[in-house]
């Protein structure tokens, strides 16, 4: 139901006003000054869509309570009404982000007219929000790159979680991309306008954990000269994310178990809690249902923050998204390091297929910097790898083919399903076309479930089929 709230001191005009408005299907929250108005607005939050203020009342007049409900609720269109002798005061006003106004007593039909206009406004505002929250989400989930049945679920996990106000635990070997799985379900939530605060655990020392995480007050201890506001005040209104928060000391958990449970913090040398408004985020690369049997790590803290749960596969397990990673890899390190990679050679892909990569996407991000720096083509080939990738063996990928899936053609070439073998092309398209050959296998040459995958929209997935001519057979 769309929501209006009518700020006037004058009791007959604003029983006009509602009267009108309950007929023709809205809400009516009522307040008589400028005051009690912006607590209405202040209380009621989103119920509200659009405000009519009278430009004259006793206490903050009208042009005050624009100011201010512009300032809490920004966005939120406001009519002005005002006597004959005013209007020049009220097209001034407009100007300082007024939506229109209207001259008393408001004619009935141009009442209704005016504020249907600005809650269509208003929608309008909203729903650009949710498109820009939307595609902040898509183009975070963009850089978990694979079209693998295991990146697929993670996507999906993404998207159905991000919205959610609900802790997530995101476990996974080093280098698997946690911190990128933490930068996507913040992009996909509501609070992606707010600032997403990261904290290395493993990196500080517990003492300065400590401050660093709830912050200090001037006086703390030696050396506080000023006031020092922690992570979880920073990160008001958005999200927090502890990185390795296995390794947070038994003693500093009881106190972060505190901060969940109460969403509360003390700085260290205050004795006054201050409420805070975060989201959690946690990544681990240990077992914490091990730590927790060990005692190593409070089992009501497990809790509390295992509430969803969420695994950054290793790249072991998906290594049929090697193309896909190695060309989207080296777009980023080609510019880094100003190099111009053409392709890699089938030989250099299989190799990597044979490794085990037990350092993940970031030892495979390492390798291939190594071998575009050393190499002295645009072709990468297997001269260019480190000794730890060429060692002797049959080049077996390690992964088995879901039943009814062929192997990746990038990965053992062989005429593909959709398209003939690759051209030689410049800037890494040969790459690109292999991966996106890649995808439609594995998704039977379905549209949108390949755009899913891939983090891209249908259009432009369309354009690319269409560039490298990936016509069906």
């Amino acid at each position: 139901m769309k929501g209006l709230l009518i700020i006037d001191d004058e009791p007959g005009h604003r029983l006009m006003v509602r009267a009108v408005m309950e007929d023709a299907g809205w809400r009516v929250f009522e307040a008589a000054s400028g005051e009690d108005g912006l607590r209405i607005a202040a209380v009621s939050g989103r119920q509200i869509q659009v405000a009519v203020v009278d430009m004259r009342m006793p206490g903050i007049d009208g042009q005050t309570t624009l100011s201010h409900l512009q300032e809490a609720q920004p966005g939120l269109p406001v009519v002005l009404l005002t006597a004959y002798g005013t209007v020049g005061t009220a097209v001034e006003a407009m100007k300082s982000g007024a939506f229109d106004y209207l001259v008393k007593p408001a004619d009935n039909d141009e009442l209704i007219l005016t504020l249907n206009r600005a809650w269509e406004y208003s929608r309008l505002l909203r729903e650009n929000e949710r498109l820009r929250t939307e595609l902040s989400g898509e183009n975070a989930l963009s850089a978990l790159v694979g079209a693998s049945a295991a990146m697929h679920s993670l996507h999906e996990f993404i998207r159905q979680a991000g919205p959610s106000e609900a802790t997530v635990l995101i476990m996974g070997e080093s280098g698997t991309g946690k911190e990128l799985i933490a930068e996507a379900l913040h992009a996909a939530s509501g609070r992606s306008k707010n600032p997403l605060i990261k904290v290395n655990c493993a990196a500080l020392p517990a003492q300065l954990l400590e401050s660093e995480l709830f912050g200090y007050e001037r006086g703390a201890f030696t050396g506080a000269i000023k006031d020092k506001p922690g992570r979880f005040q920073l990160a008001a209104g958005g999200t927090l994310f502890l990185d390795e928060v296995g390794e947070i000391p038994l003693d500093l958990q009881a106190k972060l178990l505190r901060v969940l449970q109460e969403r509360v913090v003390e700085p260290l040398g205050s004795v006054r809690p201050r409420a805070v408004d975060v989201r959690i985020l946690a990544a681990t690369n240990h077992n914490l249902r091990q730590a927790v049997i060990n005692g190593t790590f409070r089992e009501d803290l497990f809790f509390r923050l295992h509430v969803l749960e969420v695994e950054a596969p290793p790249l072991r397990d998906r290594l049929e998204d090697l193309p896909l990673l190695v060309s989207h890899l080296l777009r980023g390190l080609s510019q880094k390091n100003r190099k111009n990679i053409r392709r890699v050679s089938p030989a250099f892909l299989r190799r990597l297929s044979a490794y085990p990569w037990p350092g993940n996407v970031r030892e495979l991000e390492n390798v291939l910097e190594r071998a575009l720096i050393l190499s002295r083509s645009d072709v990468l080939d297997t001269d260019s790898l480190p000794p730890q990738i060429l060692q002797p063996g049959p080049f077996r990928p390690e992964f088995s083919p879901a039943p009814g899936q062929s192997a990746p053609a990038a990965l053992f070439p062989s005429p593909p399903v959709f398209g003939a073998p690759p051209a030689r092309t410049s800037l890494l398209e040969e790459a690109e076309k292999e991966a996106l050959i890649q995808a439609l296998q594995l998704h039977n040459g379905h549209r949108e479930h390949t755009a899913g995958a891939l983090g891209i929209s249908r259009r432009t997935l369309q354009y690319k089929i269409k560039k490298f001519g990936l016509n069906r057979r």
